[in-house]
């Protein structure tokens, strides 16, 4: 499964998400350096949205447009969907994710939601039936079963159990993995006192991501345009050296620590 454009063009290697600090006009910026995939987590990315309404006026078929709920109520699902298609003016969404499928969640409400999720790209709403979830019994279930087409989740420096298991799996069957938290909320760019070298930017992590051939794409949330083009260096930056690849695992091991605290431990 390859993630593409309406018009066949593959998935940028860095994916702009939504946020409402941004400015509009950094969609603009973002497309023309190269980005092509767009997503936000809602409808209140309004500034994001403003920028990426007229876009998609012109560039529909070159734009992969993506979004998600983490609601498992059909009519809202169902309402949420229209709202994106009537904000937007488009006839649907690329991608559309069930957001955050974790060990709480109902796995019979899980498995009625993807089915409606099917049915919206049966009617050609959706293209691609996708998954977000921070958990990796979760994530590979998803796999295993085919549940989805497009897996969302976090992967990191610190973060990299997902090498054992969850990424070899999805590459084997060719289900693209969409990266998130690539920077662990930022504090991969604050450092640690026990760390002499140099602190890695946040290129750095998307492009410690990309490494991986499991990974399609890394997902960037920018708060500035200084911030997003320090970020779209990565489009035309060599991969990382296995020298690299060995100095940054060191770095998020120290990150990470034991690993006991809740803020590592609540999403498995």
């Amino acid at each position: 499964m390859k993630l593409t454009t309406q018009v066949g063009e593959k998935a940028s290697i860095l994916g702009l998400a939504g946020q409402q600090q941004i400015d509009a006009e950094c969609v603009s910026v973002a497309f023309e350096a190269g980005i092509n995939y767009f997503f936000f987590y809602n409808l209140e990315s309004e500034k994001f949205l403003v920028g990426l309404k007229p876009l998609l006026a012109t560039k529909r078929e070159q734009v992969l447009v993506t979004t998600g709920s983490e609601d498992r109520n059909i009519d809202r699902l169902r309402r949420y969907l229209d709202a994106c298609r009537q904000q937007l003016n488009i006839d649907g969404v690329d991608v559309f994710f069930l957001e955050y499928v974790s060990p709480s969640d109902d796995i019979n409400q899980v498995r009625i939601a993807l089915d409606e999720l099917r049915s919206w790209q049966e009617k050609g709403l959706v293209r691609y039936v996708g998954v977000t979830t921070h958990n990796r019994a979760i994530a590979l279930d998803m796999i295993e079963g085919y549940q989805c087409e497009v897996l969302m989740h976090r992967y990191n420096m610190a973060h990299r159990k997902v090498e054992e298991d969850v990424l070899p799996a999805a590459h084997r069957v060719s289900i693209p993995v969409v990266a998130f938290t690539c920077t662990r909320w930022g504090t991969l760019l604050k450092g640690h006192p026990n760390w002499q070298g140099k602190l890695p930017t946040a290129a750095d992590c998307y492009r410690y991501v990309l490494q991986n051939p499991a990974i399609h794409l890394a997902l960037t949330a920018p708060k500035t345009r200084q911030q997003l083009e320090a970020n779209l260096t990565i489009l035309h930056t060599p991969p990382l050296s296995a020298q690299e690849v060995a100095c940054w695992q060191e770095y998020g091991d120290l990150i990470y620590g034991t690993g006991q605290d809740g803020f590592d431990t609540q999403w498995i």
